[in-house]
């Protein structure tokens, strides 16, 4: 996702895609402010989220947001 908030590339379909980034990015900024909370000389640098259906892994950085959507395996 760019710094604009609009999703540079996906393989998802757009409204799905749109969804995800917007969730995604709100999540990592409450992440990072938690982590910044704890420790102000830390910072965020991977997230990852796993359920029984997706496993989603987020890296922020100063431009962009990387974000992984796949299934998990067992």
């Amino acid at each position: 996702m760019g710094a604009r908030g609009i999703p540079v590339k996906s393989t998802l379909d757009n409204t799905t895609t749109v969804q995800y980034a917007g969730l995604m990015s709100q999540l990592a900024d409450k992440a990072r402010s938690v982590v910044r909370d704890l420790d102000p000389s830390n910072d965020l640098t991977f997230l990852r989220v796993r359920s029984k259906k997706h496993e989603i892994m987020v890296a922020p950085d100063r431009d962009f947001i990387l974000i992984v959507i796949q299934n998990p395996t067992d």
